[in-house]
């Protein structure tokens, strides 16, 4: 019998699966055609166990889902859902062995883990991802084939390589053969900034700063480094912050005018950018340029006047329903806090 707090977790874990597009079944009831991604409850993997949820996409098995009850510090779990992506038995139908992906939940805090990427470990995720992407994960070409071993290399450590350089390619996986740098145009302090920052992220550190004084063409430093992570790396969609609407608008035209050094387009004629004016998000726009209080009215539920995207965020009230407002100037010096943190947080 499954102890209540873990029972009350694998409630709000079902509910997560279900608006992400899953259907949720019990084993004895399970039928893995059912939709693009089923989710088996109490999976029985024999000498494993149970998985608490064994993941199938397009029909075939995909990943797990460890459960725990809230509270429990999720990255000591991973070694437990690692081992039950090697658990199913012989036969049943797989994308690879072992499963390719593994989630830990308490239904309230999720992580997830990328067996796909060259040094897979487990992140911080918001929500369980729906099955189409996982399926288009599944179906990215292979990266690019293994060079010949190196010298002074060990054999386990070159066949590791060879494997991941096989499997479907992923951000971290592309990240690994970026193309050099073009130079041209550019100044010495973004060129440090931008070899740096691809530098950090090929070594999977997904938090990074970039410190550039007044007038030292900090938004065009990011655009460059943004292209490159569209275009080379597969980037989905990047979110470019800004504290003031008039600062959104400018940033929309710098896109706007950025020449690509490697095909002479401009940005805008390769991938749509959007600037957010209002809570409806482009899902084919790579680019969303935003201002904080819009975010946090969009994390609010709530919509934003364009005239308040000029009042600093640290005097900001949203307006409640009734109309009386809503108090939610803390709330909002909280947000900034901790955007301001995660600006650089990419992926």
């Amino acid at each position: 019998m499954v102890p209540l707090p873990e029972h009350q977790a694998r409630g709000n874990i079902d509910r997560l699966l279900e608006a992400a597009g899953w259907h949720v079944c019990d084993a004895d009831k399970a039928n893995i055609h059912a939709a693009r991604g089923v989710a088996i409850r109490e999976f029985p993997l024999p000498g494993y166990g149970f998985a608490d949820y064994l993941l199938y996409v397009d029909g075939k098995a995909a990943g797990v889902i460890e459960a725990k009850k809230e509270g429990v510090t999720l990255t000591g779990v991973e070694t437990q859902s690692d081992k039950y992506t090697q658990g199913l038995p012989a036969g049943l139908p797989r994308w690879s062995n072992p499963l390719p992906f593994a989630y830990q939940s308490t239904g309230v805090e999720t992580r997830f883990t990328n067996g796909l990427d060259p040094s897979p470990r487990s992140r911080p995720v918001f929500a369980f991802h729906q099955p189409k992407l996982l399926a288009e994960m599944l179906a990215a070409p292979p990266a690019t084939p293994s060079p010949s071993r190196g010298e002074g290399e060990q054999p386990q450590v070159a066949e590791q390589r060879a494997d991941y350089q096989t499997r479907p390619a992923t951000f971290l996986a592309r990240l690994q053969a970026m193309p050099p740098l073009h130079e041209e145009g550019l100044w010495p302090a973004q060129i440090t900034a931008i070899n740096n920052l691809e530098k950090s992220l090929k070594e999977n550190r997904p938090r990074a700063l970039i410190q550039m004084a007044t007038g030292s063409g900090k938004t065009f430093t990011s655009i460059s480094f943004i292209y490159r992570l569209i275009k080379f790396a597969g980037a989905r969609r990047i979110l470019f912050l800004v504290d003031r609407g008039n600062l959104a608008d400018q940033t929309l035209k710098e896109f706007q005018q950025y020449v690509s050094p490697y095909n002479n387009f401009k940005f805008s004629e390769e991938y749509i950018v959007q600037r957010l004016q209002g809570n409806q998000i482009d899902t084919t726009a790579r680019v969303c340029i935003c201002t904080l209080q819009r975010m946090y009215s969009m994390l609010k539920g709530k919509e934003l006047p364009a005239d308040l995207e000029e009042v600093p965020v640290d005097q900001l009230a949203l307006p409640s329903p009734s109309g009386r407002g809503a108090g939610g100037e803390g709330e909002l010096r909280c947000l900034a806090w901790a955007t301001a943190k995660r600006r650089a947080h990419i992926q």
